[in-house]
């Protein structure tokens, strides 16, 4: 083991803003918002999740993102 942390360890350092990302900057779907709302995908929560969609959106998505 070599005990000289490689270059891409940072360590106890926080993560640079420009590195964090949630994933919603790109397309996402309404099992997409199923999943992050911590539901089953079921017809239900994909009819809930596309009215949600509709109504707000891309925040649909990012208000449900730590």
């Amino acid at each position: 083991m070599n005990a000289e942390p490689d270059e891409m360890s940072r360590g106890n350092a926080p993560t640079p803003d420009d590195v964090l990302h949630s994933g919603a900057e790109g397309e996402f779907t309404a099992e997409d918002v199923v999943l992050a709302s911590g539901r089953d995908v079921t017809p239900e929560t994909l009819a809930w999740a596309e009215r949600r969609m509709a109504e707000k959106g891309r925040a649909a998505l990012d208000e449900l993102l730590p």
